[in-house]
């Protein structure tokens, strides 16, 4: 089967670290980028004509990706493409996924011999057999497939779109922007459907002012007995990073060994971009315990359950714990940093002190000095 996919990196909600950057190149776990997991699992589908819809602070998204060569795909029209729907625009406000497959529907118009769409979002990650999705969507004979996870809904947690089954497997109810109790399915933003399904979709919402994804398209349609839903319950691990408090329990969750090999190899390698660096350095009196660290890395201070991005500099004295340390940051001699996010390029001055908390990690945007 010809398929094509569409990957949405924006719809980002995560404070300082999506300020100057779209979700998908949020970087994490060491060495990666979110978008990574959605190129990797389309690549080893077999997917080579991806859209990538980015509205906004695509810059950084762009120098991750490049050709695409590390995932085995090429950037040029037929291929892997960036797509901006907004770029030419200042004003314009954005109302909705549909809206922007709408401006995009030159993408969806090119490649007569697909005949599938997946679209997924970078804020759920994830490592996936997509050809097992397709064929799953392609036995039901439904319209439109949804990927799911269990153990998701607990009562707190607000689900973009909700779904909970009876005991034939069959959907009972169906949800949107609903903090749903336990027993219901989340979605994972991940759906199949035609292609000619989704123009016709697309079209006929914006022609009635209808611009939201899991609202009007699969809800409304849904309830109006115009759209057919499978469910494929996906027994792997996925990672809602939706909410810094999200992202960051899920970056230090890494550090379990288990999680990582479910989310960097259940089904296939999570490649990135390559970038070469010297072995990472542990000085004398260093004291690394319980650590991902990236290579490049001058340790000379006290570590332990944190993730250390590429070049990173802990100079002597320093204790760091429950922290992220991303690329190119330095912390100076004697600092004391707990439940940490430190961006790109920061630099902590000698003797600082930074304490947060679990649930409200202390944010240093990229490229300050504290």
């Amino acid at each position: 089967m010809n398929v094509m996919g569409i990957i949405f990196a924006n719809d980002a909600n995560m404070a300082e670290l999506s300020d100057k950057r779209t979700m998908g190149s949020i970087p994490f776990g060491g060495r990666y980028r979110q978008i990574d997991f959605h190129l990797s699992n389309m690549a080893f589908a077999g997917i080579r004509h991806i859209g990538i819809i980015s509205r906004q602070n695509y810059q950084s998204l762009i120098n991750h990706i490049g050709s695409g060569e590390e995932w085995g795909l090429e950037l040029e029209e037929g291929g892997m493409e960036f797509l901006t729907p907004f770029a030419m625009s200042a004003s314009h406000s954005y109302r909705g996924k549909l809206e922007t497959l709408y401006h995009a529907m030159s993408f969806l118009n090119y490649g007569p011999d697909d005949e599938y769409v997946i679209m997924a979002d970078s804020a759920i990650l994830c490592n996936i057999d997509l050809n097992s999705v397709l064929n799953s969507h392609i036995a039901s004979g439904k319209d439109i497939t949804v990927v799911t996870k269990d153990d998701v809904a607990n009562g707190k947690k607000q689900l973009d779109l909700a779904i909970k089954l009876d005991k034939n497997g069959e959907i009972a109810d169906l949800a949107v922007d609903y903090v749903a109790p336990a027993g219901y399915l989340a979605s994972m933003d991940l759906f199949v459907l035609s292609k000619s399904l989704l123009k016709h979709l697309v079209n006929e919402c914006i022609a009635r002012n209808l611009y939201h994804m899991d609202r009007d398209l699969v809800l409304g349609s849904w309830q109006a007995g115009k759209l057919s839903i499978n469910v494929y319950q996906f027994p792997g691990l996925a990672m809602f990073n939706e909410s810094v408090e999200e992202y960051f329990r899920n970056s230090l969750s890494l550090l379990d060994s288990r999680i990582r090999h479910d989310l960097f190899y259940y089904n296939h390698p999570v490649y990135t971009k390559v970038r070469d660096r010297v072995p990472s350095y542990y000085g004398e009196n260093s004291d690394i315990g319980n650590c991902i660290v990236a290579d490049g890395c001058v340790l000379d201070g006290k570590v332990s359950s944190s993730v250390l991005f590429r070049q990173v500099t802990v100079k002597e004295g320093c204790k760091i714990k429950n922290s992220l340390i991303m690329n190119d940051t330095v912390v100076g001699e004697n600092c004391e940093l707990k439940y940490v996010i430190l961006d790109k390029d920061v630099v902590v001055r000698p003797n600082t002190e930074l304490v947060g908390t679990p649930n409200n990690p202390i944010i240093v945007k990229r490229g300050e000095i504290v």
